[in-house]
């Protein structure tokens, strides 16, 4: 746990409680000799053989692969594509909180969790900002300012025309027709599949053309390159400051500095800390 800490700026353990007793139960076993004699507990060796020396010992067996997380990660991009967002987003959070407990063997693998981190990150932002707006029940303009929001992500591209088609529906009935002409005009830069949403895209861009207007002023600058805070969901434009977390690498505004990691829900934001360390091939 310490370890975690100092890598990754970890201080919340309550999620990976279950599988660090994984990783123990799943590297020992038990063998009963006798009816009368105690269970004997021998570990169990990751990569054992039968020509590996009995006076060496190994590393230990791990329950956790890679590809255990690519099949979730499969999973969260069906339940996205479903519309099952809590689904989704229990999926792509599990692959976050099991990252720092796998270990891979080349550098080639570790870039592959490294870029998996990315990706799960900017799902796992996306989704929470999609629910959140799904709650807001109160504000026409916060509802339209989180479904753009959700558009910055980097999502897939068939997820990116899903959010895009909500951001530019919530903005068209809302009569914030300069802005359901930019998001219109995005979906039709991705060459949509569905003809039905490249045939609404263009019929949104035609009526917002006739009267570019924006009736209800939002905080979303879509010229304004940005990155979105994790904890309180609203833009951080180019040239602001901001702190992030040293695990996911989620961004955040300066004042959530010392607070849990909203995203991961494991790391300190703006916590120094040294790295994610999974292979011997980094050590060498």
């Amino acid at each position: 746990m310490r370890l975690l800490n100092r890598q990754l700026g970890i201080t919340n353990f309550t999620p990976l409680r279950s599988m660090i007793l994984d990783l123990n139960t799943g590297s020992h076993s038990y063998l009963r000799a006798f009816s009368s004699a105690p269970v004997i507990s021998f570990a169990v060796e990751r990569g054992w053989t039968e020509s590996s020396s009995a006076n060496v010992r190994g590393l230990p067996a791990l329950p956790f692969r890679l590809s255990q997380l690519d099949e979730k990660l499969r999973a969260g991009y069906k339940s996205t594509t479903a519309g099952k967002i809590t689904e989704a987003l229990r999926a792509f959070i599990s692959i976050l909180h099991t990252i720092p407990l796998i270990v891979v063997e080349s550098r080639r693998e570790v870039d592959e969790v490294k870029e998996l981190i990315i990706i799960v990150k900017e799902y796992v932002l996306g989704l929470q900002i999609e629910l959140k707006r799904r709650e807001t029940k109160d504000s026409l303009a916060r509802q339209q300012e989180l479904a753009a929001y959700f558009t910055h992500c980097n999502l897939q591209t068939s997820h990116l025309r899903l959010a895009l088609m909500n951001a530019m529906t919530v903005c068209y009935k809302a009569k914030n027709l300069t802005s359901a002409a930019n998001f219109a005009r995005r979906l039709l830069e991705t060459n949509p599949t569905v003809e039905t949403q490249a045939k609404t895209a263009r019929q949104v861009l035609a009526a917002a053309e006739r009267n570019m207007t924006d009736a209800t002023p939002l905080n979303y600058d879509f010229r304004n390159p940005f990155v979105i805070c994790g904890a309180t969901y609203v833009p951080i434009y180019r040239g602001q400051k901001d702190v992030s977390c040293p695990y996911c690498t989620s961004r955040f505004v300066p004042s959530q500095e010392g607070q849990l990691c909203t995203v991961c829900d494991l790391a300190v934001v703006g916590a120094d800390a040294s790295g994610l360390l999974c292979s011997p091939s980094q050590i060498r």
